[in-house]
């Protein structure tokens, strides 16, 4: 542990201060992308870094065919059959409003134990966390099978691109036993989370459009209906406004029992504190109540989120005129085993049939991906993941679906059938990860990076 903190405190935090200056937004975000650089310089920075690494054998190789965002490929030779897969990425949500006024997205901050900004722990540190469990293995004499780490560039869109990675480097990478990921969330910051589940999702947009152009309010109102009255009509189709329920059927799967199971266990671990990692104002309150019923709402059940807006003037803009259009993003959570092309497919037909008044209401998908369920969990892999936790946190794991997507997995879930998987991170409560006042745990990350130190160790054994 001690080394792990020095490295950390003197080689990898100096490295995410100046990853997080770089606003290296996806490229659903920045569709300039390549001619911003920024991208470019955060794989470069993370390339450097990694060739600069005592491990015998490492081989460092950034990739960007013509047209594809990069991904930093890494082997480290080992012991034995096995080979092991570590994942993160280095691209970027956008900026999001709500900074405290000290904070900005590409301003890095220390403060005491949390490093502030876009990007650190969303995934810009599992790069260097993942070389630096590698590195500390072999300094204390430890062995660990072969590993191969991707850093890809386009997570936060979808990963578009790693499809064609995986296909390109499939002889190199070989038949992978484990697959961990560094790009999850934490229930608190007391233990290793174990990830089982992520949800699936469908995002578009939504447009209504009644007129050619707007019009006087006074003059029309009454005769000429308001497309954003129109819009809640059409969103009332799809969920229930009072309870959030979502109510097309493709949308909806029956939970495993299992994962009720899991659910319980990290309900009680929370000690009913789940809705305390969310910045509610005073006085607000949670969806539902029931402990077990936040963890199961927030990873198995479909949920609606309106994400953006178009046709809205400003409130300083806003004049007594009827507006011709209204857009919105809309961002829809899907259950980990839902079909997302199903699910999109209903969406869109239920929008377009029969539209309130005539309007013109079309739905246009602009992303979307299956969710992903872990297999049974291995006894070696439940063995180790239980010693780390207990050894560098103090208590025993816990294991909870999660809200969240991360198309990776479910690729590799189907490419790697016979894998184990373990999906953890440092998004712990209010760590914030796409909105404002976004940081990384610090703590958390060197305790993280001794797990993964650990679980390599013991990859595919019975170790005492």
């Amino acid at each position: 542990m001690a080394w792990v903190d020095r490295v950390w405190e003197e080689e990898i935090l100096p490295e995410l201060h100046d990853y997080i200056k770089v606003p290296a937004k996806s490229p659903l975000f920045d569709k300039d992308w390549k001619q911003h650089g920024y991208l470019d310089q955060v794989f470069a920075q993370a390339e450097a870094w990694c060739r600069k690494r005592d491990i015998p054998g490492l081989k460092v190789e950034l990739l960007q065919p013509e047209g594809r965002t990069p991904l930093l490929f890494l082997e480290i030779p080992g012991t034995g059959e096995e080979t092991v897969m570590l994942y993160g990425h280095l691209d970027k949500q956008p900026e999001m409003v709500g900074w405290r006024e000290d904070l900005g997205p590409w301003e890095p901050k220390r403060e005491g134990d949390l490093l502030y900004g876009r990007g650190g722990a969303d995934d810009g540190y599992a790069v260097f966390a993942s070389l630096a469990a590698i590195e500390a293995l072999q300094k204390h004499g430890g062995s660990h099978p072969r590993c191969v780490v991707l850093i890809e560039g386009c997570e936060e869109s979808g990963s578009v691109d790693l499809p064609y990675y995986i296909n390109e480097l499939a002889e190199r990478i070989g038949q992978v036993s484990l697959v961990v990921c560094l790009d999850s969330f934490a229930g608190d910051y007391e233990r290793l989370w174990s990830t089982t589940s992520l949800r699936g999702m469908v995002a578009g947009d939504l447009r209504i459009e009644i007129l050619s152009e707007g019009v006087h309010s006074g003059g029309a109102s009454g005769l000429v209906p308001s497309t954003f009255r129109v819009l809640r009509q059409l969103l009332d189709r799809v969920e229930d406004p009072a309870s959030g329920e979502i109510l097309l059927d493709r949308f909806h799967v029956e939970i495993p029992e299992a994962r009720r199971d899991q659910a319980g266990v990290a309900a009680a671990a929370l000690g009913g504190q789940l809705e305390g990692s969310f910045p509610f104002l005073e006085g607000a309150r949670p969806m539902v109540k029931d402990p077990v019923e936040q963890v199961l709402s927030k990873s198995w059940r479909p949920t609606l989120s309106v994400t953006g807006a178009g046709g809205l003037p400003a409130l300083e803009d806003a004049g007594n005129v009827l507006r011709p259009f209204t857009a919105v993003k809309l961002s829809f959570r899907l259950p980990p085993t839902a079909d997302w092309k199903a699910a999109t497919a209903q969406l869109k037909e239920t929008f377009e049939t029969d539209p309130p008044y005539g309007a013109e209401v079309s739905f246009v998908p602009d992303k979307g991906a299956d969710g992903w369920q872990a297999p049974p969990l291995a006894p070696w892999l439940e063995d180790a993941v239980s010693r780390a936790s207990a050894a560098y946190f103090g208590n025993e794991p816990v294991y909870m679906g999660e809200g969240g997507s991360i198309p990776f997995m479910g690729m590799l879930g189907e490419r790697f059938p016979d894998a184990q998987f373990l999906v953890t991170g440092v998004l712990g409560p209010k760590s914030n990860a796409h909105g404002p006042n976004e940081f990384l745990h610090i703590p958390c990350a060197k305790k993280l990076t001794c797990c993964v130190a650990e679980v390599l160790r013991r990859t595919g054994s019975d170790i005492d």
